[in-house]
């Protein structure tokens, strides 16, 4: 496991780099070291070569390839699980026949998963270096399996809110909006980062195939969403997949936003749809938790139920407050067991969360909710 010294800030993350390609292993050291948290001890370009440098030194987070000669990442993974766990990142192209090898990855215990940097415009190397930078110190303070440390506070860095995305409502239209919000059917937002793939099937696989219509945003990659819908699917009782435009929201069925879009809810009337859409990054990402969640607020009030797990960061925080102050009812998983601690602790902090639960109590809450909420008078909640 990574040292408590560079976890706990009295010294830098180092990250070692393992990639076949030298073009990748120059611009990922390149990137990682222009931040002053990281320090790159290292590049190999196979496991073999890597494990060398592992035995001399351990480093706090390691970015793999799948794709390598000798040995494929996937074998090393699982090598090193087994063995001396360290925080893993994935890091890999955009290929679409990849994906599902990138959801084996995160099941063997792979952090998190990433694209190769884009360095065709400077926009895209920005987004490429921010990502790869967070996702690094996400990465360092994760347990890795079962492990019990308590987890430091992260710094929270500037960014856009989500109000380059959705407009907020003013105060004193909170009240009156809540009022103007017809009764419906419950449905659940979900939002999550860092070791929120097994996290999120561990409330799925709970879930019967009657369950209200949920709404996740996973932060994931492009194209990797698809994949991890699909083996949701095939896991759960529930209907999973990756939301469309337009798709409407049903009981029993599971819309995943798709990585590098925003999703948003819409209402007409007593229906409510998904919105895909493009736009900045919102809290560093895209999609973005505080998106969805500022627009269940504004579009479903008390019929809503948010629900904030492992990540760090901010993301979803403000969104979850958001809801909460709409009529929403509000959770977030406890520290005990979030790999990463931050998306929760903030949204704590900020008084966002009615309920605080350990992970294997979330679907035993969003059923007992849900079924309390369809059952109930139609007159609004009021926040608490």
């Amino acid at each position: 496991m990574a040292s408590q010294a560079s976890r706990d800030g009295a010294g830098k993350i180092r990250v070692l780099i393992v990639d076949d390609s030298a073009s990748v292993r120059t611009t990922l050291s390149a990137i990682l070291s222009g931040d002053p948290e990281l320090e790159v001890m290292g590049a190999a370009a196979d496991p073999y070569l890597a494990a060398e440098k592992i035995r001399a030194q351990v480093p706090d987070v390691l970015f793999l390839d799948i794709e390598m000669p000798r040995m494929d990442g996937l074998t090393f993974l699982r090598k090193i699980m087994a063995q001396r766990p360290i925080p893993v990142v994935i890091c890999s192209s955009l290929a679409t026949d990849r994906s599902d090898v990138m959801m084996e990855a995160l099941a063997a215990g792979a952090v998190d998963v990433i694209t190769k940097p884009r360095v065709d415009t400077a926009q895209f190397l920005n987004e490429s270096r921010m990502l790869i930078c967070d996702v690094a110190k996400a990465a360092a303070h994760a347990r890795v399996r079962a492990g019990t440390r308590r987890q430091p506070k992260m710094v929270v860095e500037a960014k856009h809110m989500a109000d380059v995305v959705v407009p907020p409502i003013s105060e004193t239209r909170t009240a009156s909006l809540r009022r103007s919000i017809p009764r419906t059917e419950p449905l659940v937002c979900i939002g999550a980062s860092t070791g929120g793939t097994e996290a999120l099937a561990a409330v799925l696989t709970r879930l019967p195939a009657a369950s209200p219509p949920i709404l996740i945003v996973q932060h994931m990659p492009e194209k990797f969403t698809a994949a991890f819908a699909r083996r949701l699917d095939g896991i759960c009782q529930v209907a999973v997949k990756e939301a469309a435009d337009g798709d409407l929201l049903v009981a029993g069925r599971v819309l995943i936003a798709p990585g590098n879009r925003h999703m948003l809810l819409r209402r007409t009337g007593s229906r409510y749809t998904v919105a895909i859409e493009e736009g900045p990054y919102v809290c560093r990402h895209r999609p973005s938790v505080d998106v969805l969640f500022r627009t269940a607020a504004q579009n479903a009030g008390a019929n809503a139920m948010g629900v904030l797990l492992t990540g760090m960061g901010d993301d979803g925080a403000r969104g979850l407050s958001e809801m909460r102050d709409m009529g929403s009812h509000t959770v977030a998983q406890d520290e005990e067991t979030s790999i990463v601690f931050g998306m929760p602790r903030e949204a704590i902090e900020l008084g966002a969360a009615r309920k605080v639960l350990p992970l294997h109590k979330v679907a035993e809450e969003i059923l007992r909710h849900c079924a309390a909420t369809a059952q109930a008078p139609h007159t609004v909640q009021a926040a608490s």
